[in-house]
């Protein structure tokens, strides 16, 4: 009779909670709510916990623990209800000590062996309620991120639940901010980073993820550089797929953002010029797949991208060795189209209709784009061209090429801004096509023509004919 008793009155109890969970889903009946309910809220998630502790210890009833998991549950519901847009219970429940009890009682939860329809709600629930209480309050994002980082986030973002890992990273997310994304530095906290972008790279879908990489991971470039070197190859793609989606963004950057891209610049020209050497192993059918080599190709998707904003062009023009380094990775990839067939060999398909899915597709377009970039409006650059004998390289590689879509249209833009206001360059040009190195067609296809002006060659926008 005691343990029917006993049993009766469990869930008595938990329809209580439940009850309780329902009303405080209204805004009117949360300002409402009385200390007092916080505390015996309390005193059942502090018992719930002396219980799962014992049950570690013996072998406690199957049934008392299901009906322990069913009445946590329901209590963290309660407090999550009673947290949203409520500052008042926030603050109420965070000086009871809320936060404590509860991150002790998501390890405990992680650690003990339930059945899963019981045990996930309970996880799913409490985190969500660590995020409805940091959520727009300082002190509570302060006061979880001492007792929560990093070991349960480490915990929760390699949970096989995908919903506990997305609740995970919406806590992370909530209590970010400049001073604790330093912390990720830490060599024994780094980890929580990588799990992070790792969440991302397996769950596209996982929003909060992409909003804890993009807003805050990208703003510390030590953090992204110590990242980095972790990463897998893969990792890295995904990784640089994130800078480059940040670096699209339209929106106007502050002073301190220019200054954080501009440091990201840096450390991608320079990994760029370490590694471009790797794209030259897609001439192998077998390489198609070379991670090396693919990581090469997101690194100067970076940089044509980041080249194109006028805040960062500066920054990226003054680099030393980026600029020879993409006329040497032209060069490099021009020859060994020209010395055996494969996907740097130019190529136009008469039907019109086949398609090219090879990752190096647009390579050659996209060093003509960044060597157009780094010239425009900058004399140095475009005498240093001319001294790496590149402009005649971008003459050769302005044909129509399948694999290198918009080619002609690039090799336009890097010949205009070569020629912009330099007239050793545009004799160079001029003189080209006198000797017939350069084609007249592939000048008029880029607006341009040669004419003779007090027996000097000189280069201009082509006259319109008369239709």
């Amino acid at each position: 009779m005691a343990v029917a008793g006993a049993a009766a009155l469990g869930l008595a109890r938990l329809e209580s909670v439940r009850a309780l969970s329902g009303l405080l889903r209204e805004p009117r009946r949360r300002e409402m709510a009385e200390e007092s309910v916080f505390r015996d809220l309390l005193e059942i998630l502090m018992s719930a916990s002396r219980s799962i502790e014992q049950s570690c210890k013996d072998s406690c009833g199957q049934a008392d623990l299901d009906s322990c998991l069913l009445l946590v549950a329901e209590c963290f519901r309660c407090l999550r209800n009673a947290c949203v847009e409520c500052a008042r219970n926030q603050h109420l429940m965070r000086n009871l000590g809320l936060i404590s009890t509860s991150v002790h009682l998501i390890k405990l939860l992680h650690g003990m062996q339930a059945k899963e329809e019981l045990l996930l709600p309970a996880l799913r629930c409490s985190l969500q309620f660590l995020g409805n209480i940091a959520a727009g309050n300082g002190d509570s994002q302060n006061s979880l991120w001492k007792c929560a980082f990093p070991d349960l986030f480490l915990m929760c973002l390699t949970y096989s639940d995908k919903k506990v890992v997305a609740y995970c990273c919406m806590v992370l997310f909530t209590c970010l901010d400049s001073e604790k994304v330093g912390e990720l530095l830490d060599p024994g906290s780094l980890a929580v980073a990588l799990h992070v972008l790792r969440v991302y790279k397996e769950q596209l879908e996982s929003e909060w993820s992409f909003l804890i990489v993009t807003d805050h991971l990208l703003q510390c470039p030590e953090l992204v550089k110590a990242l980095y070197a972790k990463l897998s190859n893969q990792e890295r793609v995904t990784l640089l797929e994130l800078m480059m989606s940040k670096v699209s963004e339209k929106s106007c950057v502050s002073g301190e953002e220019m200054r954080v891209l501009a440091r990201h610049a840096t450390f991608l020209a320079g990994c760029f010029q370490e590694q471009c050497g790797a794209v030259l192993r897609l001439t192998d059918a077998a390489g198609a797949e070379d991670e090396e080599a693919l990581v090469t190709i997101r690194l100067l998707d970076v940089l044509c991208e980041m080249t194109s904003s006028t805040g960062q062009l500066e920054h990226l023009q003054a680099l030393p060795g980026l600029l020879e380094t993409a006329i040497d990775t032209l060069r490099l990839t021009h020859l060994a189209g020209k010395q055996a067939v494969n996907v740097f060999t130019a190529t136009h398909a008469v039907t019109g209709q086949e398609e090219v899915s090879h990752p190096a597709v647009g390579f050659k377009s996209h060093l003509i784009r960044l060597i157009g970039n780094l010239c425009y409006k900058n004399k140095e650059n475009q005498d240093k061209v001319y001294e790496l004998d590149g402009i005649p390289l971008i003459l050769d590689n302005c044909s129509i090429d399948d694999n290198n879509p918009f080619v002609n249209q690039w090799a336009v833009f890097a010949i205009r801004n070569l020629t912009e206001q330099n007239e050793r360059n545009q004799e160079l040009i001029a003189g080209l096509e006198e000797q017939g190195l350069a084609e007249g067609s592939a000048l008029e296809s880029m607006g341009l023509e040669m004419e003779k002006q007090e027996g000097r060659l000189i280069l201009r926008s082509a006259r319109k004919k008369p239709s």
